[in-house]
């Protein structure tokens, strides 16, 4: 296959940036999204080019590393496909692809297609675990969790923090995210005694890292990787209001 590549380059974070244009000449249908990238990188290096700067860890869908809007879909062309996951196949012989960061004020870009997503971080920091004391580790089956309580919290628990939906949405809302991280915990026993006061703080971080409000129109259950429902913005909304009736925990 050969491309045509319209890529995001910016050297620093205060630096300005712009699309530059790049052949990937050869490439394997069968090549991931991300090998097709180090193949370009490797011709750079070997021009004495600059390679260009991507996020990627496992490359096996599991981390969220892999940011990248590609033709204006967040992770490309393919639902519930990371753009580790992603292969050439999707696409065809001599097709133009633009590829950019994530766009929102709470991800600022690092450098070319790197953003600094450490706003998530602090947003599971302000109530994303359960920290009451819990004793000794009772067995799996101490606890009885209905079939459908487990469901929906694996389901929310599949959240991989990408990013993905932020960068779908217009308004650059964070609310699949924290919602996804809020429903793993309400449905089961452990997660209750704190469950205000994890609405409650985790929705005051959002607000402050500056992600934008949710319209739902769904663009972020659309491009997410892990096929999170947007059911847990509703759970979220739900808990949040409950919360600033009651109050947090004393």
């Amino acid at each position: 296959m050969n491309l045509t590549l319209y890529i995001w380059r910016q050297k620093t974070a205060s630096a300005p940036g712009k699309m530059a244009q790049y052949e990937a000449l050869d490439i394997s249908p069968d090549c991931s999204f991300l090998e097709m990238l180090d193949i370009v990188n490797e011709r750079l290096v070997e021009k004495g080019e600059e390679a260009i700067a991507f996020d990627h860890d496992c490359r096996e869908g599991i981390c969220g590393m892999c940011s990248m809007v590609i033709n204006g879909m967040p992770h490309g062309p393919d639902r519930g496909t990371t753009t580790c996951q992603l292969h050439m196949r999707s696409f065809k012989d001599g097709d133009v692809i633009y590829i950019e960061p994530w766009r929102a004020k709470a991800f600022p870009v690092v450098r070319d297609l790197i953003v600094d997503r450490s706003a998530f971080d602090r947003i599971v920091q302000a109530g994303a675990y359960v920290s009451v004391a819990t004793g000794g580790a009772p067995d799996a089956n101490a606890l009885p969790i209905s079939k459908g309580d487990a469901n929906q919290s694996f389901n929310a628990a599949a959240c991989i923090g990408c990013g993905a939906c932020v960068a779908a949405c217009k308004n650059a809302s964070a609310m699949l995210f924290v919602g996804a991280k809020v429903s793993q915990y309400l449905h089961l026993p452990q997660g209750q005694p704190e469950r205000r006061s994890r609405a409650l703080g985790m929705v005051a971080q959002m607000d402050a890292e500056g992600f934008g409000n949710c319209t739902n129109q769904e663009e972020c259950e659309a491009v997410c990787p892990a096929n999170i429902s947007v059911k847990v913005i509703a759970e979220l909304n739900r808990e949040f209001i409950r919360a600033s009736f009651i109050g947090p925990e004393e």
